[in-house]
């Protein structure tokens, strides 16, 4: 009756025709907060249904409805949400998004999804992945400002360093201890050749998680690697690392003692500059392309260059939204305004067609936006 996606953009985003129903809403990871999701869920239900009550029969109300109060009723879904929710849903699929960060609350329906949220969450100019390692295991995480997640493991790829060397695991390494009992430093017991072969196993395990997170991640995703680990660990990954895209400062602790949401902040802080740098980069790079023709801010002007194909890259103030509808046949623009339930938002049209020609869309908060107008654009040619 619905399907829980995580990948974005997913081709359904993309669909048009009325009724296209849009619901963002907070949820809450445990009880007894998560009690009233389903009732905040339950109302946005009673604002979609009174509305689609004006263009429909009530036996095609029921039809297009039917998904989303199954999900309602779906007590293991509310037992398990996060902190946002996204459902998107039409005459033809009940799609959803649970989401690790909160949301603007939205109930919307329109001839298209309202997904600047969506974009938000998952846009690239924050993403990071996140290395936990230590001297047995290691994980990794999908990460930016808003979200965190591991990463599955593919079966193929080993986690524990005992898989990795198998049958080379040397007697030594099992004489490893720690550095304050169970803190994951390395120390090594015994003399001479002892702790050269623990010293040795641990960097041919290292050198297997480095070469794996590359092949498999970095080399295809091109996302900076923070790396989470206690200094000793850390110290000797860096040194064996040939990852261009490990971050050369890292965050310092017991990153599997953490949960999620404090792992997340930690690493952070180390991404933080970074996004700023590339977040200014952008700044320029309109500034330098309006200069010279290749840019503008003006809606009208913008919107005509979506339907071309021209945009290389879009900026969107997060909160800004021009009610109307945009003729695609020749770029033209129609404000107007239906109710505060159902009615189409010209950035969202943008946007989308943006996404669809392979541009790039930047969602950022108004004190970091170039231009009054809520969106800036630069072109292709």
């Amino acid at each position: 009756m619905y399907e829980i996606v995580k990948d974005f953009p997913n081709e359904f985003i993309f669909e048009e025709g009325y009724p296209c129903i849009s619901i963002y809403q907070n949820t809450h990871r445990r009880s007894p907060e998560n009690i009233e999701d389903g009732t905040a869920f339950k109302n946005s239900l009673f604002k979609i249904e009174d509305n689609l009550k004006k263009r429909f029969e009530q036996k095609e109300i029921d039809a297009l409805m039917k998904p989303l109060y199954y999900l309602l009723n779906d007590r293991s879904f509310w037992n398990k949400t996060l902190d946002g929710l996204a459902v998107l849903a039409n005459k033809d699929k009940c799609m959803v998004y649970v989401l690790p960060h909160e949301v603007d609350t939205i109930t919307q329906i329109g001839d298209s999804f309202a997904i600047k949220p969506l974009i938000r969450v998952f846009q690239s100019a924050g993403n990071y992945h996140l290395l936990g390692l230590n001297k047995d295991s290691f994980s990794l995480y999908n990460a930016n400002r808003y979200s965190i997640e591991e990463v599955e493991r593919n079966p193929d790829i080993f986690k524990s360093i005992k898989d990795v060397l198998g049958d080379q695991h040397t007697e030594a390494f099992l004489n490893f201890g720690s550095y304050g009992g169970n803190s994951g430093g390395v120390a090594f017991h015994g003399q001479g050749g002892r702790s050269e072969e623990g010293q040795k196993d641990l960097e041919k395990y290292f050198r297997y998680v480095d070469k794996a997170v590359f092949d498999n991640f970095s080399n295809k995703d091109k996302l900076p690697v923070i790396l989470f680990g206690l200094a000793h660990n850390s110290g000797e990954f860096n040194k064996i690392s040939t990852n261009p895209y490990l971050m050369k400062d890292g965050v310092a602790g017991s990153w599997e003692k953490m949960d999620l949401n404090r792992l997340k902040e930690e690493a952070w802080k180390v991404m933080l500059p970074i996004y700023e740098a590339k977040t200014q980069a952008l700044l320029d790079e309109f500034d330098l392309a309006r200069a010279n023709s290749l840019g503008s801010s003006d809606l009208e002007e913008v919107a005509q260059a979506a339907v071309e194909k021209r945009i290389k890259t879009l900026l969107v103030e997060a909160d800004v939204e021009f009610p109307g509808h945009l003729d695609l046949s020749n770029g033209t623009i129609k404000y107007e305004r239906d109710d505060n339930v159902s009615y189409n938002d010209l950035i969202e049209t943008i946007v989308k067609l943006v996404l669809k020609s392979q541009g790039t869309v930047v969602v950022l908060p108004k004190e970091k936006m170039p231009t009054e107008s809520g969106l800036a654009a630069i072109y292709r040619f």
